[in-house]
């Protein structure tokens, strides 16, 4: 995304579904949960902190100049029981599209995107890494992502206590072009360890590079679903999967494509399901924001229409617990509309 200008809009309409796609009977409902606290929030990443917590990190607000957003190194917890949230210790560097997974009780960040203006204002992949332990309200320094593998808004996936980390972006210009540089690399950090793996050869590229798309590891494969390549309006419906108990067999591309191409996508695990909500590049409407969810079954590598999204939106995570997958903030409007709203999609 880049971010000539932040809108802020308070309803969007997408388009109609599919119509060739098979309706699931058991209809889903939407509630709105209490919203981000402090600020409205996009790009950042959204995480489940066992027993009942759901965390939001880093990302981008909105600042007083409506053209520009600032990278923020916030990190908040939202109690499930309670419905409320709180503030912890922040990121050490404020990163957008960062790579974070919880192993453990504990949550790691492995690089993402950083402000940088030597060249003129962009966000670039840095290699700083860290992790958070909850009962120290603390972060520690990790090795940091390995020269060359560095990027931001990566498909990350938790398998046997690695996380491995598929893609993203090495640089998102916010000026002239708007330069887009999609990687395909594929990294895998040991949290027993607190080492960087060799990747085999098989595995160490997706099949083609994509930042923005979504990710889930469900029995033991790991999937990176649609996202972008080198820009917003350049979307994908690939399924790429990995074999985790045999890496060394390489990335597969699933016959089952996404009903919708599209980019900035949230994703969310309900059993061996992977939910898929809204995203960007949609050049059917005003917003340029799909509003559909589709959900892909991992057992039968079918793919299904489960309606639309109550606020549709992009930029933003989403995470299955239970039943249910949440999704905080995000932005209703292509390249920017940073909101605070925060519903639950409930089966």
């Amino acid at each position: 995304m880049h971010f000539t200008q932040l809108l802020t809009v308070s309803n969007i309409l997408g388009v109609a579904l599919s119509a060739s796609l098979p309706y699931n009977s058991h209809a889903p409902t939407w509630r709105t949960l209490a919203p981000i606290p402090l600020h409205a929030r996009q790009e950042q990443t959204t995480l489940f902190l066992p027993p009942s917590t759901i965390v939001i990190v880093g990302g981008v607000i909105p600042t007083n100049d409506t053209n520009f957003v600032a990278t923020t190194p916030l990190m908040q917890f939202y109690s499930i029981p309670t419905n409320t949230w709180s503030t912890k210790a922040p990121l050490p560097l404020p990163l957008n599209h960062l790579n974070v997974a919880v192993v453990d009780g504990k949550i790691y960040c492995l690089g993402g995107l950083a402000e940088e203006t030597s060249q003129g204002r962009a966000w670039r992949a840095v290699a700083d890494s860290w992790v958070y332990d909850p009962s120290t309200d603390a972060w520690t320094p990790l090795p940091g992502v390995p020269a060359g593998q560095l990027s931001g808004s990566a498909a990350v996936g938790v398998y046997d206590k690695k996380i491995y980390l598929a893609g993203g972006l090495k640089e998102l210009e916010l000026y002239g072009t708007y330069t887009q540089r999609t990687t395909s690399f594929v990294s895998i950090f040991d949290t027993v360890s607190k080492k960087w793996l060799q990747v085999s050869d098989a595995a160490k590229n997706l099949p083609e590079g994509r930042d923005h798309a979504g990710a889930a590891a469900v029995g033991g494969k790991m999937y990176v679903l649609g996202g972008r390549k080198d820009g917003q309006k350049n979307v994908k419906d690939t399924v790429f999967v990995l074999d985790l108990c045999d890496t060394k067999a390489g990335w597969k591309t699933s016959k089952a494509k996404m009903p919708t191409a599209r980019g900035g996508v949230a994703t969310g695990v309900i059993g061996k399901k992977v939910y898929t909500f809204g995203g960007e590049g949609n050049t059917a409407t005003e917003s340029g924001i799909f509003d559909q969810v589709e959900a892909y079954d991992t057992v039968k590598d079918k793919w299904e229409s489960v309606g639309t999204m109550k606020l549709p939106r992009h930029g933003t995570y989403a995470v299955g617990v239970g039943r249910k997958v949440y999704i905080p903030g995000g932005g209703v409007v292509q390249s920017g509309g940073a909101v605070a709203d925060f519903d639950v999609f409930e089966l």
